[in-house]
């Protein structure tokens, strides 16, 4: 059991029951034979769904199945297992797949279009999906409210601390709840989605205004993380309404009774994002990256994640270094418009950088001192517009090489 992250949060959070959603964890033995690796998370009949998976070209067999089904909006049940990815495995993994979702639906009573799978773990290994169905009975006669955190514990890898956030707001003046898990430490720089992220609310939204909402929701969350620049084959964040909540008919993402709505959720889904930047693989360090003048807000991200990405940076944040000629050079790989001449850098909120140089009299003491802490600001204006975006990262250290030598063993 790897130690737990320094950047973890005390516990985790207290999460309410969702209405029509029931939980079940179970003992597989795929990977991991003293704890829980397999998971099923119940859905109500009527339950609509969206979800963002992962751009990679290898993606994963369990992606492959959510991608060919999604479009149908309904889910019944989501079926997840740690310690095997079951990717790259060619025609086994896609039998595989195929054979967890038949007896997933023959147990809950659904169609086969109505089972969502996904997998995390190694990869280029055939799954054992005989342990899966072995336990799928039991796991349905098992189905409780509310079971969060034994669900987050479930679907862990390399993670040092199970990851779960709740919200709670208001449609057209009628409480609605929003709550969901999330794993992932390492291989994380999304492509559209995360590791895996699972969110569940009570509000009655049909599919494709869910899905407009989880589009942008995630763009804004999910993609804007990074913990070591390599994209999962595995991503993958579902969401899930089971329409329970007796809010009034809404139809369209425009309409100002979502307000409240749209603010939690994105507000939800930032939380697991930096849940998991806090848990990167030997991270140290949170850190906040801003950018702003770029000539866009997909300007100002593709800066962010360049910074974010920089080994360079990220070892300096690990050895307390406030060296910002290393921001300076990641700035200038990204690849986007930006004014050497008008750069401009923050550290802790102490200028360093103005107009392309060096801030007359600057004094490293106070940036030294911010830098020896555990949350790290770093912020850059690049001078050529009004774009603006926020990425989260964390430290460069020893540890990840450590974790990731090992991680087959």
């Amino acid at each position: 059991m790897l130690k737990r992250s320094p950047l973890a949060p005390k516990r985790f959070p207290a999460m309410p029951a969702v209405e029509g959603v029931s939980i079940a964890t179970a003992k597989a033995g795929i990977k991991y034979r003293s704890r829980t690796d397999l998971c099923m998370i119940a859905l109500d009949p009527g339950t609509t769904i969206a979800g963002v998976l992962t751009r990679s070209k290898t993606a994963a067999a369990p992606v492959e199945w959510c991608r060919k089904i999604l479009s149908r909006g309904r889910a019944r049940a989501i079926v997840v297992n740690s310690g095997n990815a079951n990717a790259f495995t060619g025609k086994l993994g896609n039998a595989s797949v195929e054979r967890i979702v038949a007896a997933a639906a023959d147990r809950i009573g659904c169609r086969r279009g109505e089972v969502f799978v996904a997998s995390t773990g190694v990869i280029g290994e055939a799954l054992p999906d005989g342990l899966v169905i072995d336990r799928l009975g039991g796991l349905a006669d098992d189905l409780g409210p509310g079971r969060w955190q034994a669900a987050a514990e479930a679907i862990m890898t390399t993670d040092t601390f199970p990851k779960g956030a709740a919200r709670s707001c208001e449609i057209g003046g009628k409480p609605v709840t929003i709550a969901g898990i999330a794993k992932g430490s390492g291989m994380i720089a999304p492509d559209m989605a995360t590791m895996l992220a699972f969110v569940t609310t009570d509000a009655r939204l049909p599919a494709p205004l869910l899905q407009s909402l989880l589009w942008r929701s995630a763009d804004r969350s999910f993609n804007c993380i990074t913990v070591d620049g390599d994209t999962s084959t595995s991503d993958t964040l579902l969401l899930a309404a089971t329409g329970k909540a007796k809010h009034p008919k809404i139809t369209a993402a425009a309409d100002p009774q979502l307000k409240g709505f749209k603010a939690a959720l994105e507000d939800l889904l930032c939380d697991l994002a930096q849940q998991v930047v806090r848990d990167g693989e030997g991270a140290s360090k949170f850190v906040t990256i801003t950018v702003s003048g770029a000539a866009s807000r997909a300007a100002a991200r593709r800066i962010g994640l360049a910074i974010g990405n920089s080994p360079l940076v990220k070892t300096a944040v690990a050895g307390e270094d406030a060296n910002w000629g290393r921001i300076v050079m990641a700035v200038g790989k990204s690849g986007e418009r930006a004014d050497r001449d008008r750069l401009a850098i923050k550290i802790g909120g102490v200028a360093v950088a103005d107009a392309g140089e060096v801030v007359p009299g600057y004094d490293e003491a106070p940036v030294a001192a911010h830098m020896k802490g555990e949350s790290i600001d770093i912020a850059v204006d690049v001078g050529v517009g009004r774009g603006r975006a926020t990425v989260w990262t964390c430290d460069l250290t020893h540890g990840y090489i450590s974790i990731n030598a090992d991680y087959r063993s």
